[in-house]
């Protein structure tokens, strides 16, 4: 992929055209899974079954990255399974798990390292040839094109109906999300050209008054600026619930889960989602002020860019991962005290620990460590820090 190609005014059009014979390979291929559910190898036709639409990467216009992620995850949920069989039985299969969600593995870092907020057309590039977009010779009906590339992903997926049931449990536990912890987060930056003291000529009248960028513009420009606001989704697509943009939203409540399923919350402020059966994996990224209530999780719970989050346990979850975040507190179950939590470069984390009925106990991450040379290799520990 190292040459693109050119596509102009009818960019959806062509792109759907360009990969319609990538879509019909895939449905092949979880077609084919579905007709061998008696086979010995479902559990790896399911792996590649749902891990294969990570191909459609290139229709991903924000963050394909994550969304491969995603699809890896799907994949080993089966793999685990194909692990656990054929553990003792034959090594082969553990090398098929390794290889297979290496090809993931190895396109995420392709991404990451050449196209990390998706794929970018050359305007000097080749143009595809009309030859590709004409239907087949031999008169046989061509499958369908997928959907128009989506902002954020993803393609080839299909669309399941949502639930829209509210319920208020669990939200008197994150009330306190909403009351607000430091006025002065609210307060905007102000810049050097908008100090007094560094621009004398501001004070010669007195007053300033800076015309607002969205006023000096003609309406139709106001317009085209409210029509970037994104609108806030909660739906399922394929095998992944996207919940974004969600703002002041205190009731979102996703309820038809199953264990294959992903939920993806992004950019959600100031809301709670409750999240209830058992999933495969949860990812919070790029949220502030959110509250979440889930059972159970098979694979990972992951906090991602994100600030002053809440998050309870009813049931099991073996895995959370905090990275990159600012205030993050986690309500344990008794069922999961086993849970390993994995932290980088995030602060202000807290582990509450059921102690009776109703109490929980509150436990700090160390944020701090002190590394020391043995005279063989370097040792670390958490600081402790007089007080």
């Amino acid at each position: 992929m190292n040459e693109f190609i050119y596509i102009s005014n009818g960019l959806r059009t062509e792109m759907a055209d360009l990969l319609r014979p990538l879509s019909g390979q895939i449905q092949e291929i979880q077609n084919f899974r579905e007709k061998k559910r008696g086979s010995s190898l479902f559990n790896h036709l399911s792996a590649v079954s749902e891990s294969i639409p990570a191909l459609g990467w290139v229709a991903v216009c924000q963050k394909p990255g994550p969304y491969v992620k995603e699809m890896n995850d799907a994949a080993i949920f089966y793999t685990n399974r194909v692990l656990k069989d054929y553990k003792d039985t034959d090594p082969r299969h553990a090398e098929w798990v390794r290889s297979y969600l290496n090809i993931w593995t190895e396109l995420q870092t392709y991404i990451k390292e050449h196209h990390t907020t998706g794929l970018i057309w050359s305007r000097t590039g080749p143009v595809a040839p009309p030859s590709l977009f004409s239907a087949p010779s031999d008169g046989t009906c061509a499958p369908p094109p997928p959907p128009p590339p989506p902002c954020p992903p993803p393609v080839f997926m299909d669309n399941s109906p949502k639930s829209e049931d509210t319920s208020a449990q669990h939200s008197a536990l994150f009330a306190q999300l909403n009351q607000g912890e430091a006025i002065t987060k609210g307060l905007k930056h102000v810049s050097d050209k908008q100090k007094t003291h560094k621009n004398p000529n501001l004070r010669s009248g007195g007053r300033t008054h800076q015309a607002s960028p969205a006023k000096s513009q003609n309406p139709g420009s106001s317009a085209c600026a409210s029509a970037k606001k994104h609108s806030p989704v909660l739906e399922l697509e394929g095998k992944k619930w996207r919940v974004e943009h969600q703002q002041r939203s205190q009731d979102l409540v996703i309820e038809e889960t199953e264990l294959r399923q992903v939920v993806y919350v992004f950019s959600c402020s100031n809301s709670t989602l409750q999240i209830k059966g058992k999933v495969n994996s949860i990812i919070v990224d790029n949220c502030k002020k959110l509250g979440l209530v889930f059972d159970s999780v098979v694979g990972i719970v992951e906090i991602i860019n994100s600030r002053d989050i809440q998050l309870q346990v009813m049931g099991k979850v073996p895995t959370i991962s905090i990275n990159k975040t600012e205030g993050c507190h986690v309500y344990l179950s008794k069922d999961s005290l086993d849970c390993e939590i994995v932290s980088a470069k995030s602060s202000e984390m807290n582990v509450l620990v059921p102690e009776g009925e109703d109490d929980y106990r509150e436990f700090p991450i160390p944020e701090q460590f002190k590394t020391v040379w043995d005279g063989s290799s370097l040792v670390t520990e958490p600081a402790k820090i007089a007080g």
